[in-house]
């Protein structure tokens, strides 16, 4: 009689242990996110062309470099198993994100590729209002046309106006608006300059340190997510408008108050 508990034991376990087993099989409604390439340069060059061409208004030629930055996540078709959540869970490197909340649930690949890069024209064009709305120009006299179109996505907003006064106005007195510095980013950005919010922040800047970047700007409500995994020696730059961006980045330059996220 006194085995018997253990028998009871053993016989539970059985199924838990089957259950398990049929789990790590069983794919899953994630994906795994990882940080993804930060190369793209909006002052600079993509594909042997310039990211940021304009026309109708003389243009200066920039120092420094504003870099978006991007995750590279699993396909919205591809099986993510209970040992890919687990692995990824507990590495500093990867996120385990719900699929819905990165694709849109119910779309092909081909469907889904079509509305990211639609967000991306729209992102583009929300930017080349923004810029010259906060200029003070005319979009009937100045032409904007911005050259990434097979990076989706609307995250690159913020850094493309940033980008587009930099090649206008720098800093409004003859020097750059990044001061010579690798500066990276991320946010949205809305034609009246609100700067909104965006995923994989913390994968975001864990790229831009790995490849140079020492400045990172960053929607004022992520700042948690931001500083989570923040590389050493990189400064985080918060901010809800485009007006605090441009301000930010010139106090940077001068050796001003900068504002910072909360420790």
């Amino acid at each position: 009689m006194p085995a018997a508990p253990t028998r009871v034991l053993a016989v539970c376990a059985a199924p838990v242990v089957a259950l398990l087993a049929v789990a790590a099989l069983v794919p899953l409604p994630f994906v795994i996110a990882q940080p993804g390439s930060t190369t793209a340069n909006v002052l600079g060059l993509h594909k042997d062309k310039p990211v940021i061409t304009i026309s109708g208004v003389p243009t200066r030629e920039t120092s420094g470099q504003l870099r978006m930055t991007t995750i590279e996540a699993t396909g919205p078709d591809t099986e993510v198993g209970l040992t890919d959540v687990v692995d990824s869970w507990f590495r500093r490197d990867r996120a385990v994100m719900p699929r819905d909340a990165v694709y849109p649930p119910g779309q092909s690949d081909t469907e889904i590729e079509k509305h990211n890069v639609a967000e991306m024209k729209k992102s583009q064009d929300a930017a080349a209002e923004a810029a010259l709305r906060y200029l003070h120009r005319s979009p009937k006299d100045v032409k904007v046309e911005l050259s990434l179109a097979d990076v989706g996505g609307p995250s690159a907003g913020l850094l493309f106006t940033l980008g587009i006064i930099d090649k206008i106005a720098g800093d409004g007195r003859g020097g750059d608006l990044t001061g010579g510095r690798v500066i990276a980013g991320t946010g949205t950005i809305a034609p009246d300059g609100s700067v909104g919010a965006v995923g994989g922040v913390s994968l975001k800047t864990q790229a831009a340190g790995r490849d140079g970047a020492t400045v990172f700007i960053v929607p004022k409500g992520e700042c948690s997510e931001a500083g989570a995994e923040l590389p050493k020696g990189m400064r985080l730059i918060p901010v809800d408008t485009l007006s605090d961006a441009v301000a930010s980045l010139k106090a940077l330059k001068d050796g001003g108050r900068v504002p910072s996220c909360p420790a």
